[in-house]
């Protein structure tokens, strides 16, 4: 197996993802890619630690160019994806590969995204909303056909054919998983396969997301030539949305204790609140704005 790291001004979390992924147990060979991304912080002092560890830099922005670099040189015929601020739980590459070669050269897979919560015992409401909220791999592979990349296994034959991950001006994970299921490489859900990522910080953070979101979904539903009043109809239902995923998070099985939902709730309250919000804002913004949001959150 090729594991392909992407990497941007994150050497300290680029560690800790190392450690994670230099200490599974595989019946074979792995073959670790860092690709750096054009970061101040380069993580030269990291890989020291790790003198196995194939080296790169992409110029060209985007953790996209940064993976498709990594393909090009990768020598194993499974690859695997991991975001440098990810990390790998127990089993995960072996989970892995025994998924993708299930399916010979076909093969595509996803795996499960928990949030690594800094103290279990008390989490932080936007680590309470994101381990419900957050990353919902099961329902992107089995509903929308894509997987997250930052937890993504292929066999090299199927990359070649649906082509490389596109830019950061596009949802590459998204882009690259829908044509892939259109070229039918339908993405097989493997919960062993699981990935640890830490939750955002702060509100902040959340509604800096959820405004890239809203403006490619506004891009996608212009383009798609579909009526204003379905767009309206979806804003609208955003308050009312509360009430159905808050009784969802208060019975998680992801999290634990009353205080810790509660204060998922009241995250998901003025999370869905700022999406019909910015729902409602998009119309009127220009395509500038538009795609000012989405560059702006991705690099």
């Amino acid at each position: 197996m090729s594991v392909i790291i992407p990497h941007f001004n994150m050497p300290d979390a680029l560690a800790r993802c190392l450690a994670s992924v230099a200490g599974q147990r595989l019946d074979g060979a792995v073959e670790i890619i860092v690709v750096d991304n054009g970061s101040r912080q380069t993580p030269e002092a990291v890989l020291t630690d790790y003198p196995g560890v194939r080296y790169l830099v992409e110029p060209t922005p985007g953790p996209g160019p940064a993976r498709n670099a990594g393909v090009a040189v990768a020598r194993a015929p499974v690859l695997a994806f991991i975001d440098a601020d990810c990390r790998a739980g127990d089993g995960w590459l072996q989970a892995a590969v025994e998924a993708v070669e299930a399916s010979g050269n076909r093969g595509v897979v996803g795996g499960d995204v928990r949030i690594d919560f800094i103290d279990p015992a008390r989490l932080t409401p936007v680590e309470a909303y994101e381990a419900v909220f957050a990353y919902r791999q099961r329902l992107y592979i089995e509903r929308q056909g894509f997987s997250g990349t930052g937890n993504l296994a292929m066999h090299r034959d199927v990359h070649a054919t649906v082509g490389p991950f596109a830019g950061i001006g596009v949802a590459e994970d998204r882009d690259w998983g829908q044509r892939a299921s259109a070229a039918g490489y339908r993405p097989v859900y493997v919960p062993a396969m699981c990935i640890y990522h830490p939750a955002r910080t702060d509100l902040a953070s959340l509604a800096l997301k959820w405004r890239r979101h809203v403006a490619h979904d506004w891009a996608e539903h212009r383009a798609a030539g579909k009526a204003l009043w379905r767009w309206l109809g979806k804003a609208a239902l955003m308050p009312v949305s509360v009430f159905v995923d808050g009784a969802r998070l208060l019975t998680s099985p992801r999290l634990s204790g009353l205080a810790n939902r509660l204060r998922g709730v009241g995250v998901l309250a003025q999370v869905r609140l700022l999406r019909g919000l910015e729902m409602l804002r998009v119309i009127g913004a220009t395509g500038e704005d538009a795609a000012t949001h989405w560059h702006g959150g991705a690099a």
